[in-house]
């Protein structure tokens, strides 16, 4: 039986974007069928019924998740992660990644089971990055 994976991203110019799509290339790869999502197209509770999910969110501000959509829709989901596997990604530009440390602890301490290390990538992503974000959606489609 295959799993049903969401891919689902908020994207401000198009850095995050272009990732979500190399990760549900990924997913395709290995004979998944993803379906991609910006985060405002579903609810936290759509997105749960989901077996495994690639979450994409740029670091924003002070290293955060985007306050507007990302961050309402990821404090819903998180009481629904526990089981679930997913992966997380997203490009920065600046500062060293921490607000991927602080949402991979999250979704840890909400007992959700990641496929990969998170993947973050400086401003818009380069094919070296394409081929870590395809590798990624790959990882979560195997786990």
């Amino acid at each position: 039986m295959m799993s049903k994976i969401a891919v689902i991203y908020w994207s401000g110019t198009g850095n995050t974007e272009a990732m979500a799509a190399a990760v549900a290339e990924g997913v395709r790869s290995t004979g998944g069928e993803p379906e991609l999502f910006t985060v405002s197209e579903l609810s936290a509770e759509t997105a749960a019924a989901y077996d495994k999910l690639a979450l994409g969110c740029p670091a924003m501000g002070d290293e955060v998740l985007e306050e507007g959509e990302f961050e309402p829709f990821f404090t819903a989901l998180e009481k629904q992660l526990a089981g679930k596997t997913l992966v997380l990604f997203g490009s920065y530009g600046w500062g060293d990644g921490q607000w991927m440390r602080d949402w991979t602890e999250r979704a840890r301490g909400a007992g959700a089971q990641l496929a990969a290390e998170g993947l973050i990538v400086n401003e818009a992503p380069d094919a070296d990055a394409l081929v870590h974000c395809r590798a990624l959606g790959a990882a979560l489609a195997d786990a």
